[in-house]
């Protein structure tokens, strides 16, 4: 794992951090310097960070308006300021075209895509009283390029795409960079989930010729939140090994 301090004194809110790429970003991170609010759904699922004081763990929902609020209003009386945001929760919940509940859209679309919006505000106000900041949305593969069964999900990450692009150009002014991160297959419970013989399939449209690993996201999330990308925004980087879906 990365551990430069690049992030030396800076203030992160990762969300959904208790496995896969979110926890690899809260690792990365915490091994180059930040403190970082983590915010995971389920209690003590960050048990074993207890003895880094540079963890801050967090046990609520996104989708709970009331949280996200009470969240920002923590950081804002323990630390004063806030540097960086990743907004990395999200579900996915899929069905072929006929088969699509208003239910799963609903619940999708609360925690991949309103859950950013409600988050990129809040943070904003920081972000705009210090003229700096860095947003880092998870989007995906799916969210550019789209795929069969998945009508779904990737219009959320569609929509995650589209929201950075605008974010990102209302806030360059005030010295906020707003970028995404388009992973491909990553080597997570999520893809596990799909079965071997559907991660081999998905394997060979790879080029790379490996899954992806968190900590392959991890590192360019790194990148985008610190100094190193100062003038980069508005971009979606794919992490993806040349992966054609």
């Amino acid at each position: 794992m990365c551990n430069s301090k690049m992030l030396d004194g800076k203030i992160a809110l990762v969300s959904g951090c208790n496995r896969g790429i979110g926890r690899a970003i809260l690792e990365t991170f915490l091994n180059n310097g930040a403190i970082v609010y983590a915010i995971v759904r389920t209690k003590g699922s960050l048990n074993d960070f207890v003895s880094n004081a540079n963890c801050k763990p967090v046990y609520m929902d996104v989708t709970d308006t009331a949280s996200v609020k009470s969240l920002f209003m923590q950081v804002k009386k323990e630390q004063g300021r806030l540097d960086v945001l990743v907004n990395n929760a999200g579900m996915m919940r899929d069905a072929l075209i006929g088969m699509i509940s208003r239910e799963h859209i609903e619940q999708t679309y609360a925690v991949n895509v309103f859950a950013v919006i409600d988050m990129i505000q809040y943070a904003s106000k920081f972000f705009k009283r210090q003229q700096s900041g860095s947003i880092i949305n998870l989007a995906s593969i799916m969210g550019v390029q789209g795929n069969a069964g998945q009508l779904l999900y990737s219009s959320t990450k569609g929509a995650v795409v589209a929201l950075t692009k605008s974010a990102a150009k209302e806030l360059a002014p005030c010295g906020t960079r707003v970028n995404a991160i388009a992973p491909g297959a990553i080597d997570t419970d999520m893809l596990r989930s799909i079965g071997d013989a559907n991660v081999n399939k998905l394997l060979q449209n790879v080029y790379v010729g490996r899954l992806g690993l968190p900590a392959d996201v991890a590192k360019t999330a790194l990148y985008l939140a610190s100094d190193l990308s100062e003038y980069v925004t508005g971009q979606v980087i794919g992490v993806d090994g040349a992966m054609i879906v």
